[in-house]
């Protein structure tokens, strides 16, 4: 099987982005493989996909036992490339963790700590991510992350404090140039106009599609778009085609799992069976994700 840098390279060159998903149970994991094995049939193109575990996430799921559900499906064939990344791990010590657990990826969020801070933990989860690499033949990537954009995957009734669009919150070129340059950072998160979350009674503020380019451009790395949950479709194509090559959806997948399951428990009150009531919320959350993979992808 391919690496996943080998995975978003090919996605980068076709101007397309592999999707990245969260999960938080065993139905959003099926949901997620489900969907790229769906539309690699209908696209007749393999349609790569990754599933991301925050540190909430992983402590619910296991981090061990995260790796293994991956495992499992890559070892049992008839589905297109799997791959697991650690998403928004706030510690040395937890990405360590990860990239001893055998994880394709992480992701160091230092986005509350100063700027030297940011750059100095970063900079020693890179060490560490090339020590194992070097020492395991694995192709470990790490991400960074740099710019606030919030913390939560939810329906908000507001912006959160501490986010802003304007352009003092976007990620300068420069900046984001110097931070690559001394963290050697394999991809960067960039502030660009986007959010966690959903907005309940607004839609989400358009991305920067300019900045996005011009930091692309100036790095000459993947970028990776956190927060796509909401985005517009044309939104998300022109980040794409700008240097987005990864794009992180969670939020959209907990309300379709919320939705589909209070649907099932009300049409079905009396049902005690969790692989019956829970199969609506499964396959409310597999449509969620062909649709983001059908634009990610261009089909």
């Amino acid at each position: 099987m391919k690496t996943l840098r080998q995975a978003v390279d090919e996605a980068r060159k076709a101007k397309v982005a592999v999707g990245h998903f969260n999960i938080s149970n065993l139905e959003g994991f099926w949901a997620v493989v489900r969907a790229a094995q769906s539309l690699t049939a209908k696209s007749g193109r393999e349609i790569p996909v990754i599933i991301g575990v925050s540190e909430g996430e992983r402590d619910f799921v296991g981090v061990a036992q995260a790796r293994a559900l991956v495992d499992s499906v890559n070892a049992a064939g008839g589905y297109p490339p799997i791959y697991l990344n650690a998403d928004h791990t706030y510690s040395y010590d937890r990405v360590k963790e990860v990239i001893d657990a055998g994880y394709d990826s992480a992701i160091f969020d230092g986005t509350e700590l100063s700027y030297d801070d940011n750059v100095a933990t970063t900079k020693k989860c890179v060490d560490y991510a090339r020590e194992v690499s070097k020492k395991t033949g694995r192709d470990i990537i790490l991400e960074a992350e740099l710019g606030f954009i919030g913390k939560s995957s939810k329906v908000l009734d507001a912006i959160p404090a501490g986010v802003s669009f304007g352009e003092e919150a976007l990620t300068k070129v420069d900046m984001a140039k110097a931070f690559v340059d001394a963290t050697g950072a394999d991809m960067l998160a960039p502030a660009i106009g986007n959010m966690h979350g959903l907005l309940k009674n607004m839609p989400k503020p358009a991305l920067n599609i300019p900045r996005i380019g011009e930091i692309s451009k100036a790095l000459g790395i993947p970028l990776v778009l956190h927060g796509g949950s909401g985005d517009s479709e044309s939104d998300l194509i022109q980040a794409i085609d700008s240097g987005v090559a990864i794009v992180h959806v969670n939020t959209e997948l907990r309300v379709a799992y919320r939705n589909g399951l209070r649907m099932s428990l009300q049409e079905s009150p009396d049902e005690v069976a969790p692989y019956r009531y829970l199969k609506p919320a499964l396959l409310a959350m597999q449509a969620v994700v062909e649709k983001k993979l059908s634009i990610f992808n261009k089909i």
